[in-house]
């Protein structure tokens, strides 16, 4: 796990952190807190295709979901935070979520003698600044691991999968399916960007390319991991599909050509060509990353 040298996990900074992370005293109007646009039951991620903020404006993305996001080195669909401490910062200040300012978040929470006293036992600090604020939020996000899904406890040769999961299993890491080029490991997501074919030139949203002000990253998403894909839906960086068997008809299908397209999607304007009975092997797989002990504690 990625852990900076100035913010080691602690059982205090955990504690305050998911106070805070619960807490709508961050948003300028005390109504929005992280949980309501990261919501344990669906893996901390938005049932909805579009997070709503305080002033009744939707976003444009869907809120990622935050699992074993400790390893992560980059943030956000578009990877435009490079630590949990960054990312945790922009939240507050953005117009469209919780619409505050930094400077009024201090001064709230320095006036409440229950946070100062938590600070003061996390991080020894007698004012509660916004670095503090969001080290603690970070140290709580740390801890939200999930590694006991049934596929898990097959790894560990607890249970058996079923031959349809079996089945599933198989495309997911062949040529077949071609799902592990970008969604191998163990963490079922490679951390890098991709264009996998969602659109056409012109883009509406040019996702990594925003970022880095680079044409040939353009339409690139970061790989979203899979683990508890069941609970995440809708899915994409703009929700655009309600069910797993919409996204896996999308790579059936090919995906559509852009100048950017990943050499990963060598079926373009083929399609994977997978029969009914193969598709729901595929989904029976990924039902087994399922963890319902992640979602439900």
């Amino acid at each position: 796990m990625i852990v900076p040298e100035n913010n080691p996990t602690t059982i205090e900074g955990v504690s305050l952190g998911e106070k805070l992370f619960k807490d709508p005293i961050l948003s300028a109007n005390n109504t929005l807190a992280c949980i309501d646009c990261h919501r344990p039951a669906s893996a901390f991620s938005d049932p909805n295709q579009f997070s709503t903020g305080i002033d009744n404006i939707q976003g444009s993305r869907q809120a990622s979901a935050l699992i074993n996001i400790g390893w992560h080195n980059s943030f956000n669909w578009d990877g435009s935070a490079s630590s949990l401490e960054e990312q945790a910062f922009e939240p507050v200040r953005n117009p469209i979520e919780m619409h505050n300012t930094w400077i009024n978040v201090e001064n709230t929470l320095n006036n409440s003698e229950e946070y100062k006293n938590l600070f003061k036992d996390a991080f020894n600090i007698e004012y509660i600044d916004s670095i503090h604020v969001v080290m603690a939020i970070s140290q709580f996000e740390r801890t939200l691991i999930s590694v006991n899904s049934k596929f898990d406890k097959y790894l560990k040769g607890e249970i058996e999968l079923s031959s349809s999961e079996l089945n599933g299993y198989g495309i997911f890491n062949s040529e077949k399916g071609d799902c592990f080029h970008c969604h191998g490991t163990q963490m079922f997501t490679d951390n890098l960007f991709h264009n996998n074919g969602l659109d056409t030139e012109p883009f509406i949203d040019v996702g990594l390319g925003e970022v880095s002000g680079n044409l040939f990253d353009y339409g690139k998403f970061k790989t979203p991991t899979l683990r508890n894909i069941e609970f995440t839906a809708p899915y994409m960086h703009d929700g655009r599909f309600s069910t797993l068997e919409e996204v896996i008809n999308h790579y059936d299908n090919g995906g559509h050509y852009s100048s950017t397209i990943d050499p990963l999607m060598k079926k373009l304007g083929i399609g994977l060509l997978l029969t009914n009975q193969e598709k729901q092997d595929l989904i029976a797989f990924l039902l087994t990353l399922s963890d319902t002990e992640f979602i439900s504690e």
